[in-house]
């Protein structure tokens, strides 16, 4: 059967959905959005622990991966975390900043999807849940989306599916589906955010050490991360390893400062009495540094001690420890999806596919991934208020 018409269809009703539902219908459009969930934007929700990392002050196309690192400059510059961070403050909505610019609600999640439910509700966006899109189809100068039960025409489309990560959420891959059906080319998909799973004697010490945390800075393909790394049963996790895991293909290698912040050699130097397992212990844990040196094949022998050749290289492996990732966790444990619609397909300014006038593709379904700490939510919501706009406009 038919539904009714609506000038513009959402697929989807997550942030960057909401968003651009909000404002093409601020600017006069009559749009409608389709989720295939019970309720809307469940990825808001758990997201920051249920306190909704919403932005980055920091965010910046650098922060991005893609495989064009120019694409989300327009988007980025035209809706700034200082404009959501307005609109936060306008509904009254009680904020604080973490560290490194890493802004969340104090209080719940709730309190963002309620800002963009609102939003919808006063420009009068219709949402149906519970609505499983199956295709997209070509009408004319038009559209037909193709659920279950209805096909419903309309004068342009946006998809805000997301991407394949969190899957107990109910992801879905009709994002990347219709842009095949369309013939827009999709770039590799990966887990990112997720954590790197080891291996061997570098797998066997973090079990063993299962659920330490310290500062650390790991590496990967050039891009390097200061914050806090987790041991775990299956290898390396916390944000720093998270952080590096976007960036790490097969067979690459990542690297990790145990001591971010200082010089080993000085610090040994500082203390020629002590072993380096007594030393490292005083930054890590006693049992974690003892081990991570039996490990590492270095003598338990006062650094003072111990030769230069033998020195640099223990201070060379606290600067740099090196493993060899078997893999990333899954599309379970990963927070965001690495890859989608290629950009080169894409108009940046207005998220709009260049071949198939009409065609809108927002957020995570996107060739472009933040890092973690509020960026993802920040490129969903300027790429949604791109594709709004120019939707209001048009």
């Amino acid at each position: 059967m038919s539904g009714p018409a609506a000038d513009v269809v959402v697929v989807g009703a997550g942030a960057a959905g909401l968003m651009t539902a909000a404002v093409a219908a601020q600017g006069g459009r009559r749009v409608l959005v389709l989720e295939r969930n019970r309720a809307p934007g469940r990825k808001v929700l758990v997201s920051g622990g249920g306190r909704c990392n919403f932005t980055n002050l920091d965010a910046g196309p650098d922060n991005y991966l893609s495989g064009n690192p120019h694409f989300a400059k327009s988007a980025l510059a035209r809706f700034t975390p200082r404009d959501f961070l307005d609109l936060v403050e306008d509904h009254g909505i009680e904020w604080r900043e973490k560290h490194l610019g890493q802004l969340f609600c104090v209080h719940s999640s709730k309190a963002v999807l309620g800002l963009l439910l609102e939003r919808c509700r006063l420009a009068d966006v219709e949402i149906r849940t519970d609505v499983e899109v199956r295709a997209v189809r070509r009408e004319g100068d038009g559209f037909r989306v193709l659920t279950a039960d209805a096909e419903l025409p309309c004068a342009a489309v946006v998809v805000a599916a997301g991407g394949l990560s969190w899957p107990k959420l109910g992801v879905s891959d009709v994002g990347y589906r219709i842009a095949r059906d369309f013939g827009l080319p999709l770039t590799p998909l990966r887990p990112g955010l997720a954590p790197l799973e080891l291996d061997g004697a570098d797998l066997a010490l973090c079990r063993e050490h299962s659920g330490l945390a310290f500062p650390a800075r790991v590496a990967c393909a050039g891009r390097a991360f200061r914050d806090d790394l987790l041991l775990t049963h299956r290898g390396l996790s916390g944000p720093a390893a998270l952080q590096a895991s976007s960036y790490w293909s097969p067979g690459a290698a990542v690297t990790v400062d145990l001591l971010p912040d200082a010089d080993p050699a000085a610090l040994f130097d500082a203390e020629p009495r002590r072993t380096p397992a007594r030393v490292l212990g005083h930054a890590l844990s006693r049992r974690f540094a003892a081990a991570w040196c039996t490990r590492h094949r270095i003598a338990e022998r006062p650094w003072g001690e111990t030769g230069r050749q033998e020195r640099e290289r223990v201070a060379g492996l606290v600067s740099a420890w090196t493993v060899t990732p078997r893999g990333v966790g899954g599309w379970e444990l990963a927070e965001v999806t690495v890859g989608g619609v290629d950009t080169r397909a894409l108009d940046s300014r207005t998220l709009a596919a260049r071949d198939v006038p009409g065609l809108h593709f927002v957020g995570e379904v996107v060739d472009v991934t933040g890092w973690l700490g509020g960026y993802n939510f920040q490129w969903a919501w300027a790429s949604g208020a791109a594709a709004g706009a120019a939707l209001a406009a048009g």
